[in-house]
């Protein structure tokens, strides 16, 4: 495509390429009109003897056009797209679930000339009707050439014969019966309970799952430790498909009742601590199929904290690694919650 100035008199019939104001100030032209007879008279008497407009060429192919073929090549499943105006096409969840987003080839897309893919984070929690991604040509017009390089970065290609995933979908959150299990003093039980109880539902809720079960242990002494671990293994057996421990005092070290109760139990611990505050005091944990995470204090409060990063994405079927949890640091520094024992404040 050619973007250049030209006399008012060869510019019919094409993209006018700026938007052109009267003599009040207000807009006469709209960018990217194609110009007819009239538009070269109104500019002939408002005293223009040029313009800038784009010329397309063999092979371009229009902003729109272009918006809408690489849309459709990025998009997967549960996601609309609105038609294409000024190059602009908005992607949006049609259903709860968690947002997909191939990170390395998002970048790829982007390296293409006046392609451009913005979206939410990926495994953002999106809801239907949700905006999650746009994608914008910069141009009035992209050569065919790039149009076929940004799609083809969007399809994915094929790997050992079957199709790659989509670079941006949205995959549904199902169901999932959530097990509790709260501990402290048991002159503090109520509070716990209620506490904890009533921010993780919430939150749990708003995610299509909820609490299936809510259990206390008082935990005074080394007994505690194996009541613990066999009240995960009734939780287990039980069929829950996720369990969380909380309680009056977060998880302090590796070796503290949680973990080794997770451990007596059968199953393994992934991670104690995390590179997130409010949050940095998580255990994650995993016996079989079933995921357990020991959650801090920060869960009771309902301003994003650890388990909004960690919970959804358990719910919708991930196994996470060690490595999954180090990688939070980057933007793991939250808005800070009252509910923690010392808030942030300058030294």
């Amino acid at each position: 495509m050619k973007f250049h100035a030209i006399p008012i008199t060869q510019a019919q019939g094409l993209l006018l390429g700026h938007n052109i104001a009267g003599a009040d100030g207000r807009r006469l032209l709209r960018k990217g009109h194609p110009l007819t007879a009239a538009d070269v008279a109104i500019l002939h008497e408002i005293g223009r003897e040029t313009v800038y407009v784009a010329q397309l060429e063999a092979g371009d192919v229009p902003e729109n056009e272009a918006a809408q073929i690489v849309a459709t090549a990025v998009a997967g499943s549960n996601l609309r797209l609105s038609k294409a105006v000024t190059g602009r096409t908005n992607l949006h969840a049609t259903t709860l679930g968690l947002l997909r987003v191939d990170e390395e080839r998002l970048m790829q897309i982007n390296l293409c000339e006046a392609v451009t893919l913005a979206t939410l984070a990926n495994h953002s929690v999106v809801r239907p009707r949700q905006m999650v991604g746009t994608l914008k040509i910069i141009a009035y017009a992209i050569a065919g050439a790039v149009v076929v390089e940004a799609e083809t970065i969007g399809r994915g290609g094929l790997v050992a014969g079957a199709e790659t995933r989509p670079l941006v979908q949205v995959q549904a959150l199902p169901a999932r019966r959530v097990g509790l299990i709260l501990s402290g003093s048991p002159s503090a039980e109520a509070g716990i309970v209620a506490s904890f109880s009533k921010a993780l539902q919430t939150r749990l809720q708003s995610w299509g799952s909820g609490l299936s079960i809510v259990d206390f242990m008082p935990l005074e002494d080394e007994q505690g430790e194996a009541n613990l671990a066999h009240r995960i293994q009734q939780q287990v057996d039980d069929g829950v498909e996720l369990i969380i421990l909380a309680g009056e005092t977060a998880i302090m070290d590796r070796y503290d009742i949680a973990p080794r109760a997770v451990e007596r139990a059968g199953g393994r611990v992934i991670a104690v601590g995390a590179p997130v505050d409010p949050g940095n005091l998580l255990m994650l944990a995993q016996h079989g199929r079933v995921p357990i995470v020991g959650a801090p204090g920060c869960a009771r409060s309902p301003k994003r904290n650890i388990v909004d990063l960690v919970l959804p994405r358990l719910l919708a079927g991930d196994y996470l690694t060690k490595m999954d949890i180090v990688k939070l640091g980057h933007a793991g520094l939250l808005e800070d919650v009252r509910e923690r024992g010392r808030p942030r404040k300058l030294s």
